[in-house]
């Protein structure tokens, strides 16, 4: 059991790579290389968007990258599969024309990612070394990659309880550390306000929203879970198949009462 808080083990976090994914997007905003009112068409391969049908990629270039940060395209399946990943989403059939409306799906982070990716000019783990990691003191973390070698942003991170939380921490400072700005704190702000409602309250830029709060999540009980105002975290790492919801509701119980 010591193992599992000690800052050197490493284990799967699942979803929580989303909003790591989040943090790159801000960067590149910043930057000037992306913007999120944008469509999303304009920041892939070019020649990838190219070669989809007119019509079909007549839809997919009226969705934002902001559509896709929260979540609100439909019509996809879970994660991507197949022997090239982007190619194969890329021959999907969204809904375009609908509104805004829920759907969790791999397929969103992993075309953010990938967008990010080719936006920056350089692989996502890359680009965020210098100015996340190295300033948090974390070592490079493991990431997974498709198989033409491009950043899945939706899954694939290996974290230790330590740093989940360093990446929480930094949001709850709103992207400040040791006296220098990381991360913008207009995003920082942005990334946790909740942008869509859902049944478990509400959906950010890939982070998950409560009335007071907001959480970075993955799938099997991999949480940060921050109260901004309260100046309240909690972080755990489990691999709770069937009780992660229950241990949520546990520690949220226990931040509300503070």
């Amino acid at each position: 059991m010591r193992e599992m808080f000690s800052r050197d083990v490493r284990y799967p976090a699942y979803s929580a790579t989303k909003s790591v994914t989040s943090t790159a997007v801000g960067l590149a905003v910043s930057e000037g290389k992306m913007d999120i009112s944008r469509p999303l068409a304009e920041c892939l391969d070019e020649t990838l968007v190219n070669a989809m049908p007119a019509e079909l990629r007549n839809g997919f270039s009226k969705l934002s990258i902001e559509r896709f940060l929260t979540m609100s395209v439909t019509g996809y399946p879970f994660r991507p599969e197949g022997e090239d990943w982007l190619r194969e989403v890329l021959a999907m059939h969204p809904d375009t024309e609908s509104g805004p409306s829920f759907s969790y799906t791999n397929v969103s982070a992993y075309l953010v990612g990938a967008a990010c990716e080719n936006a920056v000019g350089m692989p996502i783990p890359e680009y965020l070394q210098p100015r996340i990691f190295e300033p948090l003191d974390m070592p490079l973390p493991e990431f997974q990659y498709d198989p033409q070698g491009r950043f899945n942003g939706a899954t694939g991170m290996k974290l230790t309880v330590h740093e989940l939380s360093l990446i929480g921490q930094l949001y709850l400072q709103e992207g400040e550390w040791n006296g220098t700005q990381l991360v913008p704190k207009e995003w920082t702000k942005l990334a946790v306000l909740k942008h869509i409602d859902n049944d478990r309250g509400g959906y950010g830029y890939f982070f998950w929203c409560g009335n007071d709060s907001f959480s970075i999540s993955g799938k099997w009980g991999q949480r940060c879970i921050v109260y901004p105002k309260k100046g309240v975290m909690i972080t755990y790492m489990g691999n709770i198949p069937d009780g992660a919801e229950k241990i949520q509701l546990i520690a949220e119980e226990f931040c509300e009462g503070l």
